[in-house]
């Protein structure tokens, strides 16, 4: 098996009140630099192949699942998290790469 390297989070979600998630955005945004987090896609209009995704789709590498973590996890983070949980519908989760 190939030696795990980068932990990503992804989310993909319908944006229910643009209001609210604009705040959670102004103070989640600033909290990925301070865990090591990239933003490597974030598209409000994601190309549909198959299936029904979700309005919009981001996807953010950390350094290792751990680190997606304890962004995530974190008391900064979760001080914002209701703000999207409040104003999406959708899902996130941490996914691992290999190489």
């Amino acid at each position: 098996m190939d030696k795990i390297t980068h932990g990503y989070l992804i989310a993909n979600y319908t944006i229910r009140d643009p209001q609210k998630y604009q705040e959670y955005v102004q103070a989640a945004v600033p909290l990925l630099g301070q865990y090591g987090g990239k933003m490597l896609v974030g598209d409000l209009n994601p190309k549909n192949l198959e299936g029904n995704p979700r309005q919009f789709i981001i996807v953010v590498e950390f350094e290792s699942v751990d680190a997606a973590q304890r962004f995530y996890t974190s008391s900064e983070y979760t001080k914002t998290k209701h703000l999207r949980v409040s104003s999406t519908e959708g899902w996130v989760v941490i996914a691992k790469a290999f190489v």
